[in-house]
C-alpha cells in the first residue's frame, strides 16, 4: 500500500507543478510499475495498453458521439431547442433561464459533452438574456450547470469510458443517466425559481408565445426528436450496441446538417478537425491512467484499503458517501476526468464488494463530475463561459453558480439514498 501512496502523492506533486495530469499518471505509472515488476514486462504493458485502447472497438463510441455532437450544433439546432424551450416557458418569471436549462437538456441528448453544451449556450442563451436585462450572475450561472446536464443525459462520454475501464454494460449505464439528468434539471430551475423569487430583477419574465408559436417552434425541432428517438431507442431496444447507436447517430446528423445546408468544405473540415483534437485528448488521459491503474493494481492497496474500511464497521452507504464527499472535494482542484480515471482503481473494487450495482455508482460518479465542473476555483465550465463571455467578470460566474452547486449537490444525495431512480430503468434490459 505505501508504493500506491507514493505514486499517488507524486502525481498530485507533479499536478501542482504544472504538469498536465494525463502525463502526469502516465509517467508516475509506467516508472512505479518498471520499479516493481522490472522493465522488460513493464514497457511491454504499455505497449499493450496504448494499442489495447487505440484499436478497442468499444471505444469508437467516443469519437462518434462527438461527432454527431458536433454536427448537430453547426446545424443550429441548438437555437431551436431554445427558441421551443422559450415558447412554453419564457412567459414565466425567469423564462429565458428556465429555457436554457430545457434546451441544454435536450441537446445534452445528442452531445455527450458538457464543455460543448455549456459553449454552445452561452452563445444562443446570454445574447437574449443580457438583452432582456438579466443578472450576469443568473445567466451565466445557469448556463454553465445546466450545461453539465450533457454529461448526465445520455449519451455520455463519461458514462461511456466508466463502462469501458469497469467492463459495466454501456447501454445499461445510459438507461440510467435518464432520470438523474431529469431530476437535475428539475432541481436547476427551482434554483432559478428561488432566484427570481429572491430578487425579481434578476430574470424578468418575457412575453407569452401563443398556441400557433409553439407548435411552429416544436416542429423545427424534429431533427433532434428524431435523432434521440433513432439512437437511444435502438440501444434502449436492444435492435443495435452503442458503438452502432453512435456510428447511425453520427451520420444521421451529417446528413441532417447537410441537408439544412449548414456544411462547406471548412466547416466540414473543421468539424473533423474538433472531434479528432477531443478525441486524442480523452484517448490520451485514458491511456494514462490505464498505466496508472495497472501500477496500482500491482500494489496491495485495493485490497488492503478495502479491508480497512470494513474494518471500521461503517455502514455500505456511509462509506460510499465518504467516497462522493472526497470526490467533491477533488473536484475542486482537479480535472474531472483524470479525477475519476484516476480514482476508480481504488474505489471500484471497494464498492463492488460492498454488494452495490456498478450503474448505480457510475450514475453517481457522473453526479460528482457535473458538481466538479461548476465548482470554483477550478470548474471547467466556468472557465468556458470566462473565456467566451469577455464583458462579465469572473466574480460575477462565481458567484451566480454556488446555489446551482448545492442543487446538484442535493441531486448527488437523492441518488445515493434512492437507488431505484438509476436503476429502474436499466432493470427493463437485458
Amino acid at each position: 500500500m505505501t508504493d500506491a501512496l507514493i505514486g499517488f502523492g507524486c502525481v498530485f506533486l507533479l499536478a501542482l507543478l504544472r504538469v498536465p495530469l494525463a502525463f502526469a499518471m502516465g509517467l508516475v505509472g509506467f516508472v512505479g510499475l518498471g520499479l516493481l515488476r522490472g522493465w522488460t514486462p513493464t514497457m511491454a504493458n504499455a505497449a499493450q495498453v496504448v494499442y489495447d485502447t487505440g484499436f478497442a472497438y468499444t471505444l469508437s463510441v467516443v469519437p462518434l458521439f462527438i461527432l454527431m455532437g458536433n454536427f448537430v450544433a453547426r446545424a443550429g439546432l441548438a437555437h431551436e431547442l431554445f427558441r421551443a424551450a422559450y415558447a412554453f416557458v419564457g412567459h414565466v418569471r425567469g423564462g429565458l433561464a428556465h429555457a436554457t436549462v430545457i434546451a441544454c437538456a435536450g441537446f445534452g441528448a445528442i452531445c455527450g459533452s458538457s464543455i460543448a453544451t455549456a459553449a454552445t449556450m452561452s452563445k444562443v442563451a446570454y445574447p437574449p438574456m443580457k438583452k432582456l436585462g438579466y443578472a450576469d450572475y443568473l445567466s451565466t450561472g445557469v448556463i454553465a450547470a445546466s450545461g453539465t446536464l450533457g454529461i448526465m443525459i445520455p449519451p455520455s462520454t463519461i458514462l461511456v469510458i466508466y463502462g469501458i475501464v469497469t467492463e459495466t454494460h454501456i447501454g445499461k449505464l445510459f438507461a440510467a443517466g435518464i432520470l438523474p439528468g431529469l431530476l437535475c434539471a428539475l432541481l436547476l430551475m427551482a434554483g432559478v425559481a428561488w432566484i427570481t423569487w429572491r430578487d425579481p430583477l434578476a430574470g424578468p419574465a418575457g412575453e407569452r408565445s401563443t398556441w400557433a408559436q409553439r407548435l411552429r417552434a416544436v416542429r423545427d425541432i424534429w431533427g433532434v426528436a428524431l435523432l434521440v428517438v433513432v439512437v437511444l431507442g435502438g440501444i434502449y431496444g436492444g435492435v443495435f450496441t452503442a458503438t452502432e447507436g453512435a456510428g447511425i447517430g453520427a451520420s444521421g446528423a451529417f446528413f441532417f446538417a447537410l441537408a439544412r445546408r449548414a456544411l462547406t468544405l471548412k466547416i466540414l473540415s473543421d468539424i473533423l478537425v474538433e472531434s479528432a483534437r477531443t478525441t486524442a485528448m480523452l484517448f490520451t488521459i485514458l491511456i494514462a491512467a490505464m498505466l496508472f491503474s495497472s501500477f496500482v493494481n500491482f500494489t496491495t492497496m485495493p485490497g488492503d484499503l478495502k479491508d480497512w474500511i470494513l474494518h471500521l464497521g461503517l455502514s455500505p452507504v456511509m462509506v460510499v458517501g465518504a467516497m462522493m464527499l472526497i470526490y467533491v472535494l477533488l473536484g475542486t482542484i482537479m480535472e474531472e476526468l483524470s479525477m475519476v480515471l484516476l480514482t476508480i482503481p481504488v474505489f471500484f473494487p471497494i464498492v463492488t464488494s460492498l454488494g452495490f450495482d456498478p450503474v448505480w455508482f457510475g450514475v453517481l460518479i457522473v453526479l460528482v463530475v457535473q458538481i466538479g465542473l461548476i465548482s470554483p476555483p477550478v470548474g471547467m465550465n466556468l472557465f468556458v463561459l470566462n473565456a467566451l463571455l469577455k464583458d462579465v467578470a469572473l466574480t460575477q460566474i462565481f458567484r451566480g453558480v454556488w446555489l446551482f452547486v448545492l442543487m446538484l449537490v442535493l441531486a448527488l444525495i437523492v441518488v445515493l439514498e434512492f437507488q431505484p431512480l438509476a436503476l429502474w430503468l436499466p432493470s427493463f434490459m437485458r
